[in-house]
């Protein structure tokens, strides 16, 4: 029995092109585990507060490096997209929403607003 080589033996995600929904909706899981770390960091930045002045400055030099800088700036968009993809699920619960292009122009809006909504927050 003669095989194609080209194909590949078990399916992968370099086979398929996953649709925008099936992006967001992995990334709606990762964001959700991030906040969840970048919670715990915020408990030990306010421990730090609560230590006193030798352990919150501490904390603010820490806090002014740039990569640190874009970890929380990247914790403000994983929050402002949880919400969003939040308030997407809210709908769908109400049963609506659910054709093909109606899922691709939320996931879009989605995107847009929780892009939107970190910006201002950066303002």
């Amino acid at each position: 029995m003669a095989s194609n080589n080209n194909r590949p033996i078990s399916p992968h995600l370099q086979a398929y092109k996953l649709p925008l929904t099936g992006i967001i909706s992995i990334t709606h899981r990762i964001t959700g585990v991030l906040l969840s770390v970048g919670l715990v960091v915020i408990v030990f930045m306010i421990s730090a507060t609560a230590d006193g002045a030798t352990s919150y400055t501490a904390m603010q030099e820490v806090m002014s490096a740039w990569l640190i800088k874009l970890l929380y700036w990247g914790f403000i968009y994983a929050l402002f997209f949880h919400l969003c993809h939040g308030v997407r699920h809210l709908i769908w619960d109400a049963g609506r929403s659910f054709d093909r292009k109606t899922l691709n122009c939320y996931a879009l809006i989605e995107l847009i607003v929780s892009a939107t909504l970190t910006l201002a927050a950066l303002v």
